[in-house]
């Protein structure tokens, strides 16, 4: 019988088989050219990666965040880094208040077509003036007979412009007429190629090759049943993707940390300055070492809340932890990277300030580094709210 340790060693040597086709000249043209990664796609589809933790009843692989985070950080150690991971992130897990919420009907109509990649899926949640407080959103949808009709704006919504459905946090009851704030809101699996949709993509400083974008929704009609479960309680299934989500991201970050420290220990070896490899100075080494262990001792918290939420147990705390801490470790090493490679770093073609820029989104998304820490004193600690 295989073993976890097994099966997670024959996880990354397949993903690594997929990724070593597709190297950093790849990444790095389809970044400058704003341009998404198709051939990575529909190669990660084909061998049946995105449906890794999704039900076996629609086709998934049927196993757990921990096996969809070790994928995940194998992509973006390829070098592929956020560019690679965006570009499957939320078919992935995303859509997991969908698999647990949603009607049967619902499931059987989109989840095999996440699945074997043709179905491309968005979430929106945040909205301009709401930030990280969902519970301010104010894109509100109103039912009319059977159908909902959506008006308001989301921003930061990743792949819009290529997605046929989104996945979409909306308000049905407005926030001065429920008991708790988290009340009255609602998820719809609504379409996104429609008239009554614009999309506008959002200028940024990296991670090109996958679009964000502003999307403006004006009465936008919704079958009620494309509502995934119960009206007003959207904020409760949305927590079932957060946890997630954070433990996925984190595993991101550590892909690239891991990269950034290959890339910078082959120029370290390899670069040689009065008569010895750079690699040679404490001044250089000592840092880069220091990198190494930090980002080995957030792979443990990681692993650490990927096994609590496979194990049904709770991961607030871990899954908070995991993200914070490898967000930390991830783009110390990049910033570390660029210093090893010193001038050469700033040059697009040594790929370092890819990896720095993207590692450092990771510390503003998909929750600040901030947020986090006002979850653990107060939800952790015990401390008095603060916000």
């Amino acid at each position: 019988m295989e073993s976890q340790d097994d099966l997670h060693e024959a996880l990354r040597e397949g993903v690594a088989a997929v990724c070593s086709q597709f190297d950093d000249a790849y990444w790095r043209d389809l970044d400058e050219r704003h341009e998404f990664p198709w051939k990575f796609y529909e190669a990660m589809a084909e061998g049946g990666w995105m449906g890794v933790a999704m039900p076996t009843e629609y086709g998934g692989g049927g196993l757990g965040i921990t096996e969809a985070s070790i994928v995940l950080e194998e992509v973006a150690a390829s070098g592929a880094a956020m560019n690679g991971c965006s570009a499957l992130h939320l078919s992935m897990f995303g859509m997991n208040p969908l698999v647990k919420h949603g009607s049967e009907a619902l499931r059987e109509a989109y989840v095999p077509r996440i699945v074997d990649g043709s179905l491309h899926v968005a979430f929106g949640v945040t909205e301009p003036d709401a930030g990280t407080d969902t519970t301010k959103i104010t894109t509100r949808a109103t039912r009319v007979g059977d159908t909902y009709v959506v008006r308001g704006s989301k921003v930061w919504m990743t792949k819009a412009s290529l997605c046929e459905k989104v996945l979409l946090l909306v308000r049905t009851t407005p926030i001065d007429e429920v008991v708790r704030r988290t009340d009255g809101l609602t998820l719809l699996f609504a379409d996104l190629q429609r008239p009554e949709v614009n999309i506008r993509a959002i200028p940024k400083v990296g991670r090109n090759a996958v679009v964000s974008c502003e999307v403006t929704f004006d009465d936008l009609e919704v079958p009620v049943d494309h509502r995934v479960g119960e009206e007003g309680q959207g904020f409760k299934y949305l927590l079932d993707g957060l946890n997630p989500e954070r433990i996925l991201v984190a595993a991101e970050a550590l892909g690239i940390g891991r990269a950034s420290i290959r890339k910078a220990v082959d120029y370290a070896n390899e670069r040689v300055v009065y008569g010895s490899p750079i690699g040679s100075n404490q001044g250089i080494a000592f840092p880069l070492a220091e990198a190494y262990a930090r980002l080995h001792a957030a792979t443990l918290v990681v692993r650490e809340a990927g096994a609590r939420y496979d194990d049904g147990l709770s991961c607030g705390e871990q899954a908070n932890m995991a993200k914070y801490l490898a967000a930390d470790a991830a783009f110390a090493a990049a910033d570390q990277a660029m210093q090893t490679f010193g001038g050469f770093g700033y040059a697009l073609e040594y790929d370092v300030s890819r990896y720095w820029r993207e590692a450092r989104l990771m510390k503003i998304a998909p929750v600040p580094q901030e947020m986090i820490l006002n979850y653990l004193a107060e939800h952790v600690l015990g401390l008095p709210r603060s916000y």
